[in-house]
């Protein structure tokens, strides 16, 4: 599917939020996603991911959370995810959200959020406290457990997805998430890896692992329309 591409600015945490927008270009009705930045910010990468949802029929935008600033070694990267403030970070995510469910061609009026490492706990999160938001796939982000009073207050369809050789997440708490929801019914789906480390799914780094990407990248697709359309 023909996509169109362009640089907008939306309302966030007070201010005005640089994003980056694909969407498919025959100007039909389509459901929304947001796309979560990784630590190093809205890189082409992240951009490509929401070129890529454009193209299997979504109205897709990913904020800018660092305002501009782009990391390129980890030390940078670290530095920046560690100065974000959650909170503004999630009216930014939220704004995103308004903004395309406002969008003329934009329906249902409930977006889909799908976020990679720090924008995976991100994501995770928006799952609690987002308004609007029907679906999200978490890409190996959320490494607290989840007590049962968060589990309870998950409102959006949760793909939950990891590698199993990410040192970062340990299995177990995968495992209790995974439970606490089902606990409370609600719709859920996790899936483990193996042998996939870290940013499995990023094609510009030597963790991506082309299977687990490619079966990820299907299951999400099949989450979203499941769930938004």
């Amino acid at each position: 599917m023909d996509t169109q591409t362009r640089m907008v600015e939306f309302r966030g945490n007070g201010d005005m939020v640089p994003g980056f927008l694909a969407r498919p270009a025959d100007g039909g009705d389509y459901p929304a996603a947001v796309v979560i930045q990784e630590w190093w910010g809205l890189n082409d990468h992240i951009k490509d991911v929401a070129r890529r949802l454009a193209a299997e029929g979504f109205v897709t935008l990913a904020p800018d959370l660092y305002r501009g600033q782009v990391a390129e070694e980890p030390d940078e990267a670290r530095k920046l995810a560690m100065e974000l403030d959650r909170d503004r970070a999630i009216k930014d995510i939220q704004g995103a959200v308004d903004y395309l469910v406002g969008l003329p061609g934009v329906t249902p009026q409930q977006a889909g959020i799908v976020g990679f490492c720090m924008g995976g706990g991100l994501a995770a999160w928006m799952a609690s406290v987002g308004q609007q938001v029907g679906a999200v796939a978490v890409f190996y982000g959320g490494r607290a457990p989840l007590t049962d009073d968060e589990a309870q207050d998950v409102s959006a369809a949760f793909l939950g997805i990891y590698g199993e050789k990410d040192g970062s997440i340990p299995l177990e708490v995968i495992h209790n998430n995974e439970q606490k929801l089902k606990a409370h019914h609600k719709p859920c789906e996790f899936i483990i890896y193996p042998d996939a480390p870290h940013a499995f799914f990023n094609d510009t780094r030597q963790s991506y692992r082309p299977e687990a990407a490619a079966d990820a990248w299907r299951r999400t697709l099949d989450w979203f329309r499941q769930y938004l359309q």
